[in-house]
């Protein structure tokens, strides 16, 4: 199934920036083999050429590294807490300007915390 992408921007670039979201969020840890550029451009629904530069821009933006002969890895570790913090709350101001209400951002915390308590 291909991904679905708006016209808001190149190809390339969203790809990228879903790529560089699943690093930063954890899905894609440290030193996880990322597909070939065959395979995610059979996944994206997208030309390898389009692949090869959204991975070029990761490499730029220093998410991920090329081993020749080996394939790309993430190669991407927060410094810190604070760090991920400040992308946290990038990301979430990104949501809120696509629309998505505070009440939703409040629920999908709780489904990813389940129930836990809080620690204020």
């Amino acid at each position: 199934m291909a991904w679905k992408f708006s016209g808001k921007s190149d190809v390339y670039v969203q790809i990228a920036e879903k790529y560089e979201n699943y690093i930063k969020l954890g899905v894609l840890k440290n030193g996880e083999k990322l597909p070939s550029v065959r395979t995610a451009a059979e996944d994206c629904g997208v030309n390898p050429n389009t692949v090869v530069r959204a991975y070029a821009l990761l490499e730029e933006k220093g998410f991920i590294a090329s081993l020749p002969k080996k394939g790309i890895y993430v190669s991407y570790t927060p410094t810190s807490e604070c760090e991920e913090l400040n992308e946290c709350e990038l990301t979430i101001a990104s949501l809120k300007e696509k629309g998505v209400t505070r009440q939703m951002i409040l629920s999908a915390l709780d489904k990813i915390y389940k129930g836990e308590e809080y620690d204020d």
